[in-house]
């Protein structure tokens, strides 16, 4: 692995994948244990913060619905600082730093200073949370085509979501919980069944991960009353109850007890 001279900085943005620390790439836990300066994202599993070298600099820059700790112009403008000043910086994301992570706008923010990027790919939350899950994205008899959008934006009942979902089709959604209600009622208003079956993957990859299920229609009450917090993936689409592959998941339970 090459590092730059100790005249230049750089910025590696790099995935920290859904959870699990087993489930980083080798490249990725190689950079955390040699920084020497990490900024992350709240989501990053403290696990992962742990393989950190004891004297690294860890600065968390946590986003939460409406309370920002720092706000991206503020990320943006750090790394560069940093980098510019010499520094090698591993700005950590949870999941992909390229799928709904910003990471492309910190990409070009770098670029734009003149300041070298690398970009290490993670494990995405939708295809960590739906292998954890044992619930196949695409498969044979339910679906050929994923999606992935993000519930959690303005204007979200004006997008279009024409096509995104249906017979054949899987929709992921990232940072639905607090929209669930709106997601729900924009996809029947749209077309799709109300009892199309929906998963919610709470914590995937942790110990502590939840699978929950239930129709389209009963996606709200189900958030709610399942009390269902971040990090949570919404997965929408026949693949989440394939028959096959329930009863494949209920033989391997009973073969554990």
């Amino acid at each position: 692995m090459s590092y730059p001279s100790s005249h230049a900085g750089k910025v590696w943005l790099v995935g920290a994948g859904p959870g699990d620390p087993d489930l980083l790439t080798l490249r990725a836990a190689r950079l955390i244990m040699r920084a020497r300066l990490i900024v992350h994202d709240g989501l990053v599993d403290p696990a992962i913060l742990a393989l950190a070298r004891p004297e690294a600099k860890l600065i968390s820059v946590a986003k939460r619905r409406s309370r920002h700790t720092m706000p991206q112009e503020e990320i943006n403008a750090l790394l560069v600082r940093e980098a510019l000043a010499g520094s090698e910086v591993v700005r950590l994301k949870g999941g992909d730093p390229f799928i709904f992570g910003r990471g492309g706008e910190e990409a070009e923010a770098c670029h734009a200073a003149g300041v070298a990027v690398e970009v290490v790919p993670g494990i995405s939350a939708a295809i960590g949370a739906a292998a954890a899950a044992q619930m196949p994205l695409t498969h044979r008899r339910s679906a050929s085509i994923v999606s992935f959008v993000a519930g959690q934006c303005k204007g979200l009942s004006e997008q279009n979501w024409a096509g995104l979902t249906g017979q054949g089709r899987t929709l992921v959604i990232y940072m639905g919980l607090a929209t669930a209600e709106a997601i729900a009622d924009k996809l029947i208003e749209d077309g799709l069944a109300p009892d199309m079956p929906v998963a919610v993957v709470e914590n995937a990859t942790r110990p502590q991960m939840r699978v929950l299920r239930g129709p389209l229609a009963g996606l709200p009450d189900l958030v709610a009353r399942e009390k269902v917090k971040s990090p949570a993936i919404i997965i929408i689409g026949e693949v989440t109850a394939e028959p096959e592959i329930e009863q494949l998941r209920a033989l391997a339970l009973e073969a554990a007890e």
